[in-house]
């Protein structure tokens, strides 16, 4: 009796499989937890704990101000290191919530008394919220469809590189946050077309606000969301429960959206919240129509109907119109003219252009950056249209927006690769329902028959119209079970492939082209050793050492943010890109002869002036690749000083070896990138001044500088900074250059504390011979 209870227990409790579902449920999406973070630390270990890119330096530099002087102080911060002589009011121009997060963490760490620098929380955070993504996901794909394609869905956004590429260890960005606060709004707002409750319309505002606070993506939110109401509304879809969530979101999320500085009163204001408005409008139009429907008689409602179709539509656009040309509403800005005119960013902002993020969209991308994913997606899309519901018409909405605009954008695949994930998720899962599925035990025919009737009635159905004997039941089960168990086995076989092949390739992706900091570089010889080039930090850390602590440096705004991050030093120009007028005009000094560009530097009190070039190691990135937009940029606010076309030969090439043009030539640029560089030779195979990026001989070798002069080069020759001489230095005899020589020294004398100190400062780069170096 006793092993028969037992027994009875153990299979009571097996076959209890809410509890085993709830065990499988925790037990994968921790581990999609830990993996999602694990496949983002390649960075770290190759390398270290360190900020990558140029935006993440300005987030990190703005978090640990907060966390030392408070966040209102924070909030009223005016940096007087960035955008000389303009300045920056940081607390309105920037989403505060990547650095309230992460002051938060620091904050709650400490009060445990767990010493956590705030750089550490800066580089792991992303990696961090990965899990919170990977969990909010699960959540939007169980509400679609299953809580199986919710797991799928959670694995796959774990290590798909199309997320991964925004949120590796060290990529302290907006984006880090803001997909774990879109899926998540996303989810809640499914959540109240379901319930058609208040409380999970609160919610979603309140998740909203959170993404407003984090990232400008938040407009994607504040159109899909209304446009999927209006798009209820036109397949004949309204409900209270609609009305109820619509209205109330959109109401909190407005309100407190409005509280972000940076945000302020654009929510009423601007043509891109437009859209939220109308649809609040028309649904309450709906809610009024409904009322009058049961009140009014037919005829009568009728005409009413009728009236407002033809008055309303008319009334809107006027009001939209006067609104607009009153200047109470603004206008459409540039970057999204740009998602809709692929060309009009080029004309016209050339600034945005410049960005090669924000380039649009190969086909080779969408196989890098998804994989298997870009087949499978369209399955679980068509699954969602062939079941239709209010909640899926959503994620068909999410799916085709996010795919033009991924394919505008290189950028907006962040944007896409979560759909992506939910919709292949729910392809996969209907795939192993259909051939996991077990069949029932077969019975036979002639227990049945016999059980059904007389034996007569049984013998003529035995029998098809052709006269043939029919086979029995269970003989057409056997046959239809040995062919569907090798199909099963087969398809699952190729699919468990699949899935294998995408796991590596996400773990190579993310492990090649996505783990690299690029202000550390690494270079490989022909026997596959490595070899780190640290020559961004190494010029920061001589400009915070060697220069006056109130120096101004001028560089091109792509460095802006480092060299305020680790040199601590001021700049003209820096990544927030507000300023285009002043971008141009320093456009206009690296694209003029030295004289006109040293007029400028005066004027702007210039003391340095650095720029990076890559004809010693062949780094691709460096500054006469991104020439030609510095051009682009000045003649677009000084036509008559600067024309593109006069740095073009006359079959319309860039050249910089002999055939280039004489402007080239003797533009500010190509001088400082190029000084000495004519005597360089790099090893006995190469002439002197070749260029391993353009991979051609420099056309112009033999010139000196007037206006400025050498003061630091890097190793590799990556960075260059030259100090601009003051108008008395001209009076000063100049030695001949032959009598001119390069000294290396182990030794500094810093100006702060006139101490001397260790360290490797050198003028002229150390050359590697017999060994091919590549970034």
């Amino acid at each position: 009796m006793a092993v028969s209870s037992s027994a009875s227990y153990v299979k009571t409790t097996i076959s209890n499989s809410s509890g085993w579902k709830s065990l499988i449920t925790f037990t994968v999406l921790l581990l999609a937890w830990i993996s999602g973070f694990s496949s983002r630390l390649f960075a770290v270990i190759r390398f270290e704990s360190i900020i990558h890119e140029f935006d993440p330096w300005f987030n990190y530099r703005s978090t640990a101000y907060m966390v030392k002087n408070g966040i209102y102080n924070f909030l009223n911060w005016f940096d007087e290191r960035a955008w000389y002589p303009l300045g920056r009011i940081v607390g309105g121009t920037v989403y505060p919530g990547l650095m309230l997060t992460s002051g938060s963490i620091h904050y709650v760490l400490h009060t445990f008394n767990i010493p956590v620098h705030i750089r550490d929380i800066c580089v792991f955070l992303a990696p961090t919220f990965s899990g919170l993504t990977a969990i909010s996901t699960y959540l939007l794909t169980k509400e679609l469809w299953s809580p199986g394609a919710g797991l799928f869905a959670a694995c796959f956004i774990a290590i798909v590189p199309g997320y991964i590429s925004r949120s590796v260890a060290g990529s302290y960005d907006n984006e880090g946050i803001a997909i774990f606060a879109l899926q998540f709004t996303y989810y809640l707002w499914v959540k109240a077309v379901k319930m058609g409750s208040i409380f999970w319309s609160c919610m979603t505002a309140l998740s909203y606000f959170y993404m407003v606070s984090a990232w400008g993506g938040y407009v994607f939110i504040i159109n899909l969301i209304p446009l999927h109401v209006f798009i209820l509304l036109v397949m004949g879809r309204y409900s209270n429960r609609l009305f109820t969530s619509y209205t109330t979101f959109y109401i909190l999320g407005l309100l407190l959206s409005m509280q972000i500085p940076f945000v302020g009163f654009q929510p009423i204001r601007t043509s891109e919240h437009m859209a939220a408005s109308g649809v609040f409008a028309l649904l309450i139009l709906m809610a009024v129509l409904k009322y009058l429907q049961s009140v009014l008689s037919k005829a009568e409602f009728k005409y009413f109907f009728m009236v407002a179709a033809l008055v309303a539509p008319v009334l809107v656009f006027l009001t939209v119109v006067g609104l607009t040309y009153a200047g109470i509403i603004a206008p459409w800005s540039g970057r999204f003219y740009s998602l809709w005119d692929t060309g009009y960013a080029k004309i016209h902002i050339p600034i945005i252009a410049s960005v090669s993020e924000h380039q649009p969209t190969t086909w080779f991308s969408f196989f890098f950056d998804l994989h298997i994913l870009v087949t499978t997606f369209p399955v679980g899309l068509w699954y969602c249209i062939k079941s239709i519901t209010d909640e899926r018409v959503f994620v068909v909405l999410y799916a085709l927006s996010a795919v033009y605009f991924a394919g505008v954008m290189v950028r907006l695949m962040l944007t896409l690769t979560p759909v992506v994930c939910v919709l292949s998720g729910i392809a996969f899962s209907r795939l192993l329902e259909l051939y996991l599925k077990e069949e029932e035990n077969p019975q036979t025919a002639d227990t049945d028959s016999e059980e059904e009737g007389s034996g007569e009635r049984n013998s003529r159905n035995m029998y098809d119209k052709a006269g043939k004997l029919r086979k029995m039941k269970h003989e057409q089960q056997k046959e239809s079970d040995g062919l569907g168990v090798n199909i099963r086995s087969i398809v699952i076989v190729a699919v468990l492939m699949m899935l294998m092949m995408f796991a590596v390739h996400c773990t190579w992706v993310t492990s090649n082209a996505y783990s690299s900091p690029s202000i550390v570089l690494a270079s490989y010889s022909h026997d596959g050793s490595r070899q780190i080039l640290d020559d961004f930090r190494e010029a920061y850390y001589w400009l915070s050492q060697n220069t006056d602590n109130d120096a101004r440096v001028m560089s091109w705004w792509d460095y802006g943010y480092q060299i305020a991050g680790m040199a601590n030093r001021t700049t003209l120009v820096d990544n927030n890109t507000w300023n285009n007028s002043h971008i141009a005009l320093v456009g206009k000094a690296m694209s003029s002869n030295e004289s006109e560009a040293y007029k400028i530097m005066v004027s702007l009190d210039v003391d340095y002036v650095l720029v990076i070039f890559g004809g010693v190691i062949g780094y691709s990135g460096d500054d006469i690749n991104k020439f030609l937009w510095m051009v682009r940029i000045a003649e677009g606010e000084h036509p008559k000083d600067i024309r593109e076309s006069d740095y073009f030969t006359d079959r319309g090439e860039f050249r910089v070896d002999a055939e280039g043009t004489p402007t080239l030539f003797n533009s500010l640029m190509y001088k400082l990138c190029y000084y000495k560089f004519g005597e360089f030779k790099m090893d006995y195979r190469s002439p002197a001044g070749f260029d391993r990026t353009r991979n051609v001989i420099i056309g112009n070798k033999n010139f000196e500088l007037t206006y400025l002069e050498e003061a630091y080069t890097t190793e590799h020759w990556l960075v260059r900074i030259y100090k601009v001489k003051k108008p008395d230095e001209f009076n000063r005899p100049r030695i001949p250059v032959s009598e001119r020589k390069i000294k290396r020294s182990k030794i500094f004398v810093t100006k702060k504390t006139n101490k001397r100190k260790k360290g490797t400062i050198r003028n002229k780069p150390t050359v590697v011979k017999g060994k091919k170096l590549s970034s």
